[in-house]
C-alpha cells in the first residue's frame, strides 16, 4: 500500500464551562486534570477499543513524560494519578464523551476535536474545546493506495484530487479537520495550526510499533488503579 497523510485531527479536552465555574477550578491541560475537585468529574475512552481514546493516551503520555517522553517513569506516574481521578469513567463510544460534558453530565472529557469544535460553534451548549498547555499530537488521517490496486491511474487521479489545493481548501473551510498540505485554509471555528504546540519528537511511526506494547501497560495501570 502507499500512504499519504492527508488531514490531522488532534486530540483535545472538552469542558463543561458552568460546571467548571461551579467547582471553581480551570482546565487548560493535562496537569489540571488531577484536581480533587473534578474525581469522578471526568470521562474518557477505551484506549484498547478507540482510535480517538489510545491517541488522547498517547497526548497525556507525551504531555506528561520528562522531555517529553511518553515512556519515562513521569508519564505513567502521571497517568496512574489521572485514573485514580477518573474512577473508572470510560465511554463505550466517542459521542458518549463529548455529549456527557455538553450534557452536563461529566465537567470534562477527553476525545477528538472535530465534534467538539462543532459543539462549541453551535453556541447551544455551555462548552469550550481546551488545546493542553503541555502540546498535542497531529495524528496524520492518510489516503492509500492499495496493492495490486484493479484501477491504479483512477486511483492516482483521486489521490491526486483530494491532495490539491481546491480539494483541501473546501475541507479545511467546510469542515471541522485541519488539512494537512501546507497553507490550507481553516474555518473560523478552528484555532490556527500556529497557535497550537505540538511536539518536537512525536513520532507516529514508533507509537504504531508499539502500541500494542501501550495498551497493556495502560491496562495493567488501569486495573491497578481499581484495587
Amino acid at each position: 500500500n502507499v500512504f499519504t497523510a492527508a488531514i490531522a485531527e488532534p486530540n483535545v479536552i472538552i469542558v463543561n464551562t458552568d460546571m467548571l465555574k461551579e467547582l471553581g477550578v480551570e482546565v487548560n491541560g493535562y496537569a489540571d486534570l488531577l484536581q480533587p475537585e473534578l474525581k469522578g468529574k471526568i470521562i474518557s475512552g477505551d484506549p484498547a477499543n478507540s482510535s480517538s481514546a489510545f491517541q488522547c493516551l498517547i497526548g497525556m503520555l507525551y504531555g506528561m513524560g520528562k522531555d517529553n517522553d511518553p515512556m519515562s517513569q513521569e508519564a505513567w506516574d502521571f497517568l496512574d494519578q489521572f485514573l485514580k481521578n477518573l474512577e473508572g469513567k470510560q465511554a463505550n463510544s466517542s459521542s458518549q464523551i463529548y455529549k456527557g460534558v455538553a450534557q452536563g453530565e461529566y465537567a470534562v472529557g477527553l476525545t477528538f476535536e472535530d465534534p467538539c469544535v462543532a459543539l462549541q460553534a453551535a453556541g447551544e451548549y455551555p462548552v469550550k474545546v481546551v488545546y493542553p498547555v503541555e502540546g498535542l499530537i497531529f495524528p496524520g488521517e492518510s489516503v492509500q493506495i492499495l496493492k495490486d490496486a484493479p484501477h491504479l491511474e483512477n486511483a492516482q487521479k483521486f489521490v491526486d484530487f483530494l491532495l490539491s489545493e481546491a480539494t483541501m481548501n473546501e475541507i479545511g473551510m467546510n469542515l471541522n479537520l485541519r488539512p494537512l498540505r501546507e497553507g490550507a485554509t481553516l474555518n473560523e471555528n478552528m484555532v490556527p495550526n500556529d497557535q497550537l504546540k505540538l511536539f518536537d519528537n512525536y513520532d507516529e511511526n514508533w507509537v504504531a510499533e508499539h502500541k500494542a506494547e501501550i495498551i497493556s501497560m495502560y491496562t495493567d495501570h488501569l486495573e491497578s488503579s481499581m484495587e
